[in-house]
């Protein structure tokens, strides 16, 4: 009787131990894509999806300064983790030997969104269900998509639909504060991908099976890259007697400021002769506060910086496919007066730095996203 009992727990004890490990084959990692989509890997590393909460400095002191305890950035930041629950009620903290936490944004994640759900803080990414004992499947938008040794492949229509939606749309705090705004319900996803996701050379795979010949780009071009920062907005300066008008079209599907830790702003300067005759702010491009666009936090009637625990929000904005119309008092302009005209982001404002000591970043620095010139007939 004994050795049936010790032969039913060392059953038993095998059984847990190969479910386990199964539990573990199920997840992909970052590096294992490497292997079929060297083109697609090589893109991605280069984005800021790859970013964690180890190599992103700013996210993580934010992080930090909003609860050192508990990381509730992880339904997003840090999706595949595998004891995701326990990051956001504090009962672990992000593990950098952990692959499930260091791979951020993951391409195994992104590629097993099944739906995603409305919800009025954030919205929520339903992950498919893997059958136990099979290989995953991994969904996209192509069309009849190949399987691999690693995974099935299925096109899902939600990649066309509303996958951006379940990181990328909203985000309200417990006090049901605002912290950030980008999409709206009415929206789909295709816009984003169109824009952020340029089709490329080559296929998507390193051995092109169907001659596709052309994949989506994995860069995620945003406000990083130089050339993708200069496309969204367009600036049109007109002058009459002592006005300067400067109209702003935001060509783009989401509002200029998203990120609440990021500012961006204009600096207007009206040269004659090569001298400065007047600009639109003296030291600091906040003294501006119509061309200075940026989210602003109060938690009790008193301002702060991360919103967390915000009780109110405002945005100074420039919202999606609108116009915002700047008008400034200036002197009487001269034949050939030079009006330069120029959008700069800052990815960590200042404000923000100086609460959670960035202030020596190159984060804090400004980065031009375009620039006009007017010249006076």
């Amino acid at each position: 009787m004994k050795q049936i009992v010790l032969f039913r727990l060392s059953l038993l004890l095998l059984s847990l131990f190969f479910s386990s490990l199964q539990a573990k084959d199920k997840y992909l990692d970052n590096h294992s894509c490497n292997e079929c989509h060297e083109k697609i890997y090589e893109e991605y590393q280069s984005s800021m999806h790859s970013k964690s909460y180890f190599d992103d400095e700013l996210h993580r002191k934010i992080a930090n300064a909003a609860d050192k305890d508990k990381y509730a950035c992880a339904t997003c930041h840090m999706p595949m983790a595998n004891n995701l629950k326990a990051l956001i009620s504090g009962e672990s903290r992000p593990d950098k030997s952990n692959k499930t936490h260091t791979d951020a944004v993951s391409c195994y994640f992104c590629h097993t969104i099944a739906y995603v759900k409305t919800a009025h803080k954030f919205n929520i990414n339903t992950k498919a269900r893997q059958a136990k004992g099979f290989k995953p499947t991994l969904y996209g938008r192509l069309d009849k998509p190949d399987d691999s040794d690693k995974h099935s492949s299925v096109s899902n229509p939600v990649y066309a639909k509303k996958v951006c939606m379940g990181c990328h749309s909203h985000k309200l705090n417990d006090n049901n504060t605002t912290i950030f705004r980008a999409m709206g319900e009415d929206q789909d996803s295709i816009s984003c991908i169109n824009c952020h996701m340029p089709e490329l050379a080559g296929g998507a795979e390193k051995m092109d099976k169907r001659a596709r010949g052309r994949h989506a780009s994995h860069k995620f071009l945003g406000i990083h890259d130089k050339e993708f920062r200069k496309t969204g907005m367009d600036i049109n300066v007109t002058t009459a007697e002592l006005k300067l008008t400067i109209t702003l079209k935001n060509k783009m599907t989401h509002p200029l400021i998203v990120q609440p830790a990021r500012a961006k702003f204009l600096k207007i300067e009206i040269n004659r002769a090569e001298k400065i005759i007047w600009k639109n702010y003296k030291k600091d491009p906040s003294e501006d506060k119509k061309g200075y666009f940026a989210y602003s936090f109060k938690q009790d009637g008193k301002d702060v910086i991360i919103p967390a625990h915000s009780t109110a929000s405002s945005v100074n904005n420039v919202y999606a496919n609108s116009c915002k119309v700047l008008s400034y008092a200036v002197p009487a302009l001269q034949k050939g007066d030079e009006v330069h005209v120029a959008l700069y982001v800052q990815l960590a404002k200042s404000d923000c730095a100086k609460v959670i000591s960035l202030e020596e970043s190159n984060l804090t620095e400004s980065s031009l996203m375009k620039e006009v010139i007017f010249i006076q007939n």
